[in-house]
């Protein structure tokens, strides 16, 4: 029989600090250490003008100037626009000119992230102003803005927020089922899974929407968002329940912190990012696909490509997961504590060491 080997509780008391110190660490680095480092870099802006003539030859002369912070694009006003629905760019400067002498308008879109309209409209309304006042000899011109898809407070907050809810619902549903299995309650088998997987979908959809029609009851609550809000759910959900039954327990681990971790990239555009945590982190996190996708949705753009985008990463997500949760075994046997299936030859071999 096997005997336990003692450990001093100091011993055991001191490994428990290091443990914490570790989680603290990484955690910082990953949450707060995105939100510290954030500075503009490259964020992509355009400045339009006639093809000829003056105001093309002071749009060349806006796009010289930003340096590594700003990556301009000199174009026309009408295709301009087509940047800024496309997500290309997060504002147009457009140049025209008057009898008083030439005039710009700051043009942003309300499906875009708002941390990025908010450094394109500051960076934008600043060269207008500059380059009105030094065409114009004279004091700056009022620079307007008009804005594409007008949104609310609602539609700038909530995409993400609702992304976070629907993974935290969907991981305590995964996670319940299988702490029910490590404690020998319930032997989930694929049915039970699917069951699962299918039941926190409906329900998750449902309180996402309820709190969109609380929040803002002019919000369009079509096919379109409800489905987009369903297959974000269903995607979070399986790809938990894949991981929870490879893994067990253990798949908290990874999971748990991605709610801190996520959030915290997704709110930002890449371009407002260190290098590191946007190849490291934003360039795969799930949050960012439903949470962009969504707000273009609400914002009445559901032509933006990242609307598409999020469609195939979740679905991809979803075939995934159900794959890896309900894929069969032939395997028969009992489940140890952490909900994974074991033989019935270890089982035995297991019992006959302790």
């Amino acid at each position: 029989m096997s005997e336990r080997i003692p450990r001093r509780p100091s011993a055991i008391a001191i490994l428990a600090s290091i443990a914490g110190v570790l989680v603290a660490v990484v955690l910082g680095f990953l949450t707060f250490g995105a939100q510290a480092t954030a500075g503009p870099d490259g964020v992509p802006l355009a400045v339009a003008a006639p093809e000829s003539g003056p105001l093309r030859a002071a749009a060349e002369q806006v796009a010289g100037h930003g340096g590594e912070q700003v990556s301009w694009q000199v174009t026309t006003p009408e295709q301009g626009r087509v940047l800024l629905g496309d997500k290309e760019v997060y504002g147009v400067l457009e140049l025209s000119g008057g009898q008083q002498g030439p005039t710009a308008t700051v043009v942003v879109s309300g499906a875009i992230n708002p941390s990025g309209t908010q450094v394109a409209q500051q960076v934008l309304t600043g060269a207008a102003q500059s380059l009105t006042a030094a065409m114009g000899q004279g004091a700056a011109a009022p620079v307007q803005v008009e804005t594409l898809h007008p949104t609310s407070s609602v539609v700038r907050a909530a995409p993400l927020g609702l992304s976070a809810l629907a993974w935290v619902g969907c991981l305590v549903a995964g996670a319940v089922l299988t702490l029910l299995a490590a404690r020998g309650s319930v032997r989930p088998g694929a049915g039970a899974r699917l069951l699962q997987i299918s039941g926190v979908t409906v329900l998750m959809t449902a309180v996402l929407a309820g709190f969109l029609a609380l929040w803002d009851s002019s919000l369009p609550l079509g096919w379109d968002v409800l489905g987009f809000l369903a297959l974000t759910a269903a995607g979070f959900a399986a790809l938990q329940a894949g991981l929870l039954r490879l893994l067990g327990l253990r798949a908290m681990a990874l999971l748990g912190p991605l709610y801190l971790v996520a959030p915290a990239v997704a709110g930002q555009v890449p371009e407002m990012l260190d290098p590191a945590y946007r190849t490291l982190l934003w360039s795969w996190t799930p949050f960012r696909f439903s949470t962009e996708g969504l707000r273009s949705l609400l914002a009445g753009a559901p032509d933006a490509p990242d609307v598409a985008t999020g469609v195939w990463v979740l679905a991809g997500m979803l075939a995934v997961g159900l794959m890896i949760a309900l894929w069969p075994t032939r395997r028969t046997g009992t489940s140890d504590p952490t909900g994974s299936e074991r033989t019935t030859a270890s089982a035995a071999r297991e019992s006959a060491v302790s």
